[in-house]
């Protein structure tokens, strides 16, 4: 038993335990158990009926507002306390809400407490009162005439589109989509052969979400798309699909945190496109549930609905699904790289192969077609020992060829 993100371990009641009822009711469900030294021994707690009540008291009179959770005594007479996430945020402790960074609990910066506060009202960014009331839309109107045949934008139509507050000023969602803001944008950046080689470098901020959506586009293109004659036929080759490459683009500007002053960074290379937003998964949802597109949960609904209403996404969720499948022939899969302050996708091009050894493209081959081994499973397919086997699936893991799911005798592997 190891300490974890959700999991703490005190062998004694004390007053810190508090900062990690705040972070799990902040930020996802988590348990702390009292009675377990740090190396995960189970000594008990003397009095445990009575240390129930005592902790009970401590949470009720110290956070607020109060958050849900639930005692229970084990076996061993250690105490189980499970908190879990709550609605109504920010929960503080001694006037601090707090957060979970690895095994420690630790107090939320500014930014994450003004998000709190707006979950814990049901409100998001893009539906705050912006401080422009001067704001001009001929870019939008463009788009919205060419897709929906709306000609003129009137207060109704805006009204429609979601970029009014109750009291009729503009939001955050009516800036993004202005022809000026004072927002950041997309920094796009190609490279040669090595990153100290900069080729081409481009920052479109402080103009409306559309422009900067259909500039990184055309870069792309004029990039990564070329012409090609068959016979009397003229046929378009992309070197990265852009459909994926669409997918990723749209899913940065939609899902990325506008109140962080950073730029959404796109890297071109000659092999592949890195796409790195700022801001993490949205509150409630994991790493797995964003992978496999099981779960939608917009950071900024309004932005998502119009991209939608336009035709710049498909249904809301299936972003990720839709990278993956355009790249479903082959080989070498898009990858994803989930921080707690930014979400990078690495697209590869249509034409990279596997830079490895023999011994490791022995590896790569026994893995094709889908499958997910065990490293004895792998050893019987290739003849090779099972620690020569772990020592190659280390190599091809740090190269970022395979993923790795489970533990111990568990641990299985399948191509990324």
């Amino acid at each position: 038993m190891k300490e974890s993100k959700t999991l703490e371990l005190k062998e004694n009641i004390t007053n810190t335990f508090l900062k990690t009822v705040s972070a799990f009711a902040n930020f996802g469900d988590g348990t702390i158990l009292f009675g377990v030294n740090d190396e995960g021994n189970v000594v008990g707690i003397e009095h445990a009926e009575e240390s129930c009540l005592d902790i009970e008291h401590k949470i009720n009179d110290s956070i607020k507002p109060k958050p849900d959770f639930i005692l229970s005594i084990t076996n061993e007479n250690a105490i189980e306390l499970k908190v879990f996430e709550g609605k109504y945020k920010p929960y503080v402790y001694k006037g601090k809400a707090y957060r979970r960074s690895g095994t420690s609990s630790v107090e939320v910066d500014m930014i994450e407490l003004r998000r709190l506060a707006l979950e814990g009202s049901n409100l998001f960014y893009d539906q705050l009162a912006c401080a422009e009331s001067n704001l001009s839309f001929s870019y939008l109107e463009k788009k919205l005439h060419h897709v929906l045949d709306i000609s003129t934008l009137d207060t109704d139509i805006l009204r429609s589109l979601g970029f009014y507050t109750k009291d009729m000023k503009y939001n955050n969602a009516a800036a993004l989509f202005a022809d000026r803001n004072t927002f950041s944008g997309v920094d796009i950046v190609r490279f040669g052969e090595t990153i100290n080689v900069i080729l081409e470098r481009e920052t479109i901020g402080n103009t409306s979400l559309l422009k900067q959506y259909d500039t990184a586009l055309d870069r792309y293109r004029r990039n990564y798309q070329y012409e090609v004659i068959e016979g009397s036929l003229r046929q378009k080759r992309e070197l990265v699909p852009e459909d994926a490459f669409r997918e990723a683009l749209a899913n940065a500007l939609v899902h990325r945190d506008y109140d962080v002053h950073a730029h959404i960074r796109i890297a071109m290379f000659k092999h592949k496109i890195e796409i790195s937003s700022p801001g993490g998964l949205p509150f409630g949802v994991k790493k797995e549930e964003y992978l496999h597109g099981t779960l939608s949960v917009l950071k900024n609904p309004i932005i998502g609905n119009l991209f939608f209403r336009l035709g710049l996404i498909e249904t809301l969720g299936t972003g990720i699904r839709r990278i993956n499948e355009a790249y479903r022939e082959h080989d070498i899969k898009p990858t994803y790289t989930i921080l707690d302050q930014s979400i990078t996708v690495e697209l590869p091009s249509t034409t990279a192969e596997y830079e490895v050894t023999g011994d490791e493209s022995e590896i790569i081959e026994a893995l094709q077609g889908g499958a997910i081994l065990s490293s004895s499973e792998i050893a019987d397919r290739t003849g090779f020992s099972k620690s020569k086997v772990v020592r190659l699936m280390k190599h091809l893991e740090e190269k970022r060829y395979v993923s790795v799911s489970g533990g111990g005798r568990s641990t299985k592997y399948s191509l990324r």
